[in-house]
């Protein structure tokens, strides 16, 4: 990955894209900070990038679930709820 300030990108954009078209990635900086990165839009929206928000929207269709079930009142589940839980996201897990 290649770094350069934001004020000598700007003649250097021609160059910087083709380097990024070449798979490097740029980080531009702005007084010795990062401020962005320049990337192949494939990295940013390629198929493994897709299955991640898959899974992401697997995970909070989850958390919805679990929040929506009530627990004792003490905030600790007995053992036989414990158990009811995990037994329900094995199942879930082998469901997929």
């Amino acid at each position: 990955m290649s770094t350069i300030d934001v004020a000598a990108a700007r003649g250097e954009l021609p160059r910087l894209l083709d380097a990024v078209e070449q798979g490097e990635e740029v980080t531009l900086t702005r007084h010795g900070k990062p401020v962005a990165v320049i990337v192949r839009p494939k990295r940013l929206w390629g198929p493994e990038r897709l299955v991640s928000y898959a899974g992401a929207d697997e995970i909070e269709e989850r958390l919805r679930a679990a929040a929506a079930r009530s627990l004792p009142p003490t905030g600790s589940p007995s053992i036989e709820q414990a158990e009811a839980l995990v037994a329900d996201v094995r199942a879930q897990r082998d469901d997929r």
